[in-house]
């Protein structure tokens, strides 16, 4: 538990409404009918929920830029011990959120430990972790203009490899190809049909790019002060982004499950424009009777984002009947009350409002778990 540090207002809305949004599409009352917007492309394509985990990495890259003063000041071996430490710990808290249940009652009414052999390995926290490690290293050692050349190097070479390892397809992409290798089926996401990461180990190299973005917008935001001019060229810099990217997708497309290029430096572009915009609304116009909801979400980020995905493992595990109780509570106290779709929304939304209590009441108490 820590106080807060300094930073600009706009930073914890942004992740609040990251997370915000990331509650929703991952808890609906009924995949079966959920609206598009709240579903990931099938493949090629885009989605407002594709956009939410790129923005979680730009956002960790944003607030890297507020720490990085203090890593160069540590020194080389402590600074290294530090973003270690951090990526190893975000990294477990990742792969331990897979494990979960660590046991369970065999036949007999044995305690028995949840074999790891097929645990997924990759995942979203573990990306988190990766590129939060890398970004960190990148600008300690190679500063600002080595972040941006690496960033922008990642993406050329990412294109490169799987052209040339593959195609662009479910089953023929060098993303599978290299996490099977590597890794193994057994410790890969199934659920597109096939053992297929969309967290794999290659696709990890374009989304520190995202991470790098974000780092590079903070960066500038605190060096060129938050005026409208200052806003204006990141707004700028956003629109290009937009327009190279889909530009590119007419030779790589646009998909978030491969974390294409085109994909990673459309998501740059959008949250190129979405900070500048609450930054301007928030800082410029002092606009911030609305911004609590989303403040108390972005000061708890990792805890509230670990304690949603518990507690849907914990409520479909649970059983009233035939039913788990994630289901029955949908049945029961959501689908009578709307049409399909809007009592899967409105499922969606109560279960993020849950978890905002418990992040407005650790709020309350000034507790704020870091890691």
């Amino acid at each position: 538990m820590t106080s807060l540090p300094p930073r600009y207002l706009a930073l914890d809305v942004l992740r609040g409404l990251t997370l915000a949004f990331m509650i929703i599409v991952n808890t609906p009352g009924s995949e079966a009918t959920t609206y598009a917007p709240l579903l990931h492309a099938n493949w090629h394509g885009f989605t407002p929920t594709d956009l939410v985990f790129a923005t979680f990495l730009f956002v960790v890259g944003n607030a890297l830029s507020f720490t990085e003063g203090r890593y160069a000041a540590l020194g080389d071996a402590t600074a290294l011990r530090k973003i270690g430490k951090r990526t190893a710990t975000i990294f477990l808290l990742g792969y331990l959120l897979y494990w979960f249940p660590f046991a369970y009652l065999d036949a007999d009414g044995w305690l028995m430990l949840k074999p790891i052999g097929a645990t997924r390995i990759p995942g979203v926290l573990q990306r988190i972790a990766l590129g939060y490690g890398c970004t960190a290293l990148i600008v300690h050692f190679w500063k600002a203009r080595g972040a941006l050349i690496v960033g922008v190097a990642a993406l050329l070479a990412y294109w490169a490899i799987l052209y040339a390892g593959g195609d662009y397809t479910l089953a023929g992409n060098a993303v599978l190809k290299l996490d099977r290798l590597l890794l193994g089926e057994p410790h890969l996401y199934h659920g597109e049909g096939i053992a297929f990461d969309p967290e794999g180990l290659l696709s990890t190299l374009p989304a520190i790019a995202n991470v790098v973005a974000g780092y590079l917008a903070g960066r500038w935001l605190q060096q060129r002060g938050q005026g409208v001019d200052s806003i204006e060229r990141l707004m700028l810099a956003g629109l290009a982004c937009i327009a190279i990217a889909l530009c590119w997708n007419t030779v790589f497309p646009i998909n978030k499950k491969l974390w294409t290029s085109s994909y990673a430096l459309l998501t740059i572009g959008l949250d190129l424009l979405l900070l500048p915009l609450l930054v301007y609304v928030i800082e410029v116009r002092a606009q911030r009777r609305w911004t609590y909801f989303f403040e108390v979400f972005g000061r708890n980020t990792l805890f509230i984002y670990l304690l949603s995905e518990v507690g849907v493992v914990l409520l479909m595990l649970t059983h009233v009947g035939t039913q788990t109780v994630y289901e029955w509570l949908y049945a029961t106290l959501f689908a009578p009350l709307a049409s399909g779709y809007n009592a899967s929304l409105l499922f969606a939304v109560a279960t993020m409002l849950s978890c905002w209590g418990v992040a407005y009441l650790l709020d309350r108490k000034r507790i704020y778990i870091k890691v």
